[in-house]
């Protein structure tokens, strides 16, 4: 049991240099600093370093991008935008963090608008 234990902490990294294609299902938090053309479904953390690329969606739980992402990004948590990061692509989140420098081409939206709508509270 201690070694499943040690499994859930340990942090999943494609280094700078790896090509992968197709998607990625994880536990755990993950850093990309290589380049992923798939979908990747997190419960962790997804950390896209600065020569990090996905072309693909992200599902996770918190993010951390300094990179590159084009696709759609659901956050649960916390989305936070480096000043190197470029986005394309909407994006669904509880709370945003954007430093000056950031791109970002698309949508965002709450999760609570998002829920308020579904719930026919929206006026």
């Amino acid at each position: 049991m201690a070694k499943f234990a040690e499994m859930e902490s340990s942090v999943n990294t494609i280094v700078k240099g790896t090509t992968i294609k197709g998607s990625i299902n994880a536990v755990g938090d993950f850093r990309l600093d290589g380049t992923l053309e798939g979908n990747i479904t997190l419960n962790g953390k997804l950390v896209v370093g600065e020569s990090g690329y996905v072309k693909g969606n992200v599902v996770c739980q918190n993010a951390n991008i300094i990179g590159n992402v084009e696709g759609n990004i659901s956050v649960k948590e916390q989305l936070s935008l480096n000043k190197t990061a470029m986005v394309k692509g909407d994006i669904l989140i509880n709370r945003l963090s954007i430093e000056p420098g950031a791109t970002f081409s698309g949508t965002c939206r709450m999760i609570d608008e998002v829920r308020r709508e579904a719930e026919g509270e929206d006026e």
